[in-house]
């Protein structure tokens, strides 16, 4: 666990008066007649880096996009920094809602024709209204936070994907957030990218900023993430500290989640090794 403000448990924070930052209550989402999200509970401390885990189709990146407005539930209640995202009445609502929080996603979604430095500086002057010379300033800053600093003037079509999640990182840096939400960032990698990303977002839990991530990489997960949620087939089956839940989880299914995961750490309750087969002997002819 690397971050340090409310890296409370939830339950010492809420016992604290501390209200979090992100709080979803009994949320249901279906697709037609399709049940994707059973009854989703979550809760998100300023400071926190929280990690969602679970196998492909249980809903993880499904939460990501009800947290930001993207989607909106057929019933629960989802709070950001106070404002009812599930209630949001208008395009304005949303705009300024996302103003305040970031969304990295699994594709870059860069823009091919501006450069690096133009896909920094183009939202924070046109929706927050920045002047663009403290706007360049920032991006500069940014880029260098996520080293990328020689690339200012290269076009996206001219970087490595790890290069691009990386810019699309500091792009979502630049909109001075509050939250950033990861989704799988890393899945389109090639390996020998994945780990230039990962020391960028380690970097940002470290500096305290409030992160939610949907990743597979279980290891890097226990590593940076204060609380831990496993999601199965739509709800939540197992939540708590990183080292609790990687190290000896409760439930059944998330041992066997973990266990037939190749990154996730070993468990305290992996199944204990099979006893050699006893033969006697005697009753075989030699």
């Amino acid at each position: 666990m690397l971050s340090a403000d409310v890296s409370l448990a939830p339950a010492a924070a809420a016992a604290a008066g501390v209200r979090p930052l992100v709080r979803l209550r009994d949320v249901h989402l279906s697709f037609g007649s399709t049940p994707v999200l059973k009854g989703i509970d979550l809760d998100v401390f300023r400071g926190q880096a929280v990690s969602i885990i679970g196998p492909s189709g249980s809903g993880k990146s499904t939460i990501l996009r009800c947290i930001t407005g993207l989607l909106r539930p057929q019933h629960g209640e989802i709070e950001v920094d106070g404002t009812r995202v599930d209630q949001l009445a208008s395009e304005r609502d949303e705009i300024e809602l996302r103003k305040r929080v970031g969304f990295v996603f699994q594709q870059y979604n860069l823009f091919p024709h501006l450069s690096v430095l133009d896909n920094l500086i183009v939202a924070p002057v046109r929706i927050l209204g920045r002047d663009k010379a403290d706007a360049t300033r920032t991006a500069y800053d940014l880029l260098k936070k996520v080293r990328l600093e020689n690339k200012a003037h290269a076009y996206p079509g001219e970087l490595s994907g790890g290069q691009q999640q990386r810019v699309a990182i500091a792009r979502a840096l630049a909109m001075q957030p509050d939250l950033i939400l990861f989704d799988e960032v890393t899945s389109a990698l090639d390996p020998e990218t994945v780990g230039e990303v990962l020391t960028v977002i380690r970097d940002l839990v470290r500096d305290g900023m409030t992160c939610v991530l949907v990743t597979h990489e279980m290891r890097f997960a226990e590593e940076v993430s204060d609380a831990v949620y496993f999601t199965d087939a739509g709800v939540i089956v197992e939540h708590g500290p990183a080292n609790a839940l990687f190290r000896a989880p409760v439930s059944p299914r998330t041992r066997e989640f973990l266990a037939h995961t190749p990154s996730a750490p070993e468990t305290a309750h992996a199944a204990p090794p099979r006893a050699p087969l006893a033969l006697d002997l005697r009753h075989f002819a030699i």
